[in-house]
């Protein structure tokens, strides 16, 4: 319950802090660029050597990669019929197709299912979506964006991405049995815990709900895909169509239920992919998705 009430304190804090005159407008620059550089590739660097992988995981792993797949093909192919401009789809692919399966899924999972669903809910998030947003996410944000999008100039920027880095260094310390020294360990579990409290404080600071926003469609068609499209595919591909059942199916599709990724948002508002509708998306979508969680874990216990 802790997490949930220090997301929405950090949240309204950034809020406030809009109002304070001695906050630059772009302080938020700043706090994106904290999570991105440190924050991300401590938490890889801390969780990835450790991660066991089976073959029961298939279910978890593969969920956060369907989602975003699933994004990308059904805002893009939307977004070029109807002509929208690229920063907006990109933007929809990237708050629309990953989800927050760590700070808001990981306590909910634990009251559901237990230390076992936590189990599963980790399998979720790191291999899954953190490794999403480190690869095709940042091919995402360079593509759509208006910068350089050259094969040569996009792979470079996945390669020096640090998250990536640290993710690929994660990745070649699991397959050698390897990791780090007790001392680092603890270091990089301390700057893991920083991305959600500074990534809210800074998506605050660029939160402005208005009435009268062009943006509101967008959000509304953008939340129904990430509350109710996304966990209804997922649904229907391991319960119905492969027949799967048990824990790891439905931790995967409550996973898939959770608000958008914060970090999703602050790569979308790094790359100037409508960091309004981005940050809309998290401070709209976070509440809301307790009442569509709901409905999802009624939906996987009584079907």
């Amino acid at each position: 319950m802790d997490n949930i009430i220090l997301i929405f304190v950090c949240l309204f804090a950034g809020i406030a802090l809009q109002r304070v005159k001695a906050v630059p407008a772009n302080a938020h620059t700043g706090l994106n660029q904290f999570v991105i550089n440190i924050s991300l590739p401590a938490l890889a660097l801390y969780y990835i050597p450790k991660i066991e992988v089976s073959t029961k995981l298939l279910y978890p792993l593969a969920s956060g990669w369907i989602g975003f797949l699933l994004a990308w093909l059904f805002f893009g192919v939307l977004g070029k019929w109807l002509g929208w401009p690229k920063k907006l789809i990109g933007c929809l692919i990237l708050t629309g197709g990953l989800s927050n399966t760590s700070f808001v899924g990981f306590p909910i999972i634990e009251a559901l299912y237990g230390k076992k669903g936590l189990e599963t809910a980790i399998i979720v998030d790191q291999p899954g979506t953190f490794v999403v947003i480190a690869t095709l996410g940042i091919i995402v944000a360079v593509a759509y964006s208006n910068e350089a999008t050259g094969v040569s100039s996009l792979f470079r920027k996945i390669l020096v991405f640090p998250p990536f880095v640290a993710f690929f260094v994660g990745v070649i310390m699991n397959i050698l049995g390897y990791d780090f020294a007790d001392m680092l360990q603890s270091v990089f579990q301390k700057l893991s815990f920083t991305v959600t409290p500074v990534a809210l404080v800074a998506v605050g600071l660029q939160l402005k709900i208005q009435r009268r926003n062009k943006h509101w469609g967008f959000l509304s068609l953008g939340l129904f895909y990430k509350l109710i499209l996304m966990p209804a595919v997922l649904f229907l591909l391991y319960r119905v169509i492969l027949g799967g059942q048990g824990m790891e199916v439905d931790v995967s599709v409550m996973e898939a239920a959770m608000a958008p990724m914060i970090s999703a948002a602050i790569l979308a508002s790094s790359y100037k992919l409508k960091p309004r509708l981005a940050g809309m998306m998290i401070g709209v979508g976070i509440p809301l998705s307790f009442i569509t969680l709901a409905l999802w874990y009624y939906i996987l216990n009584t079907f």
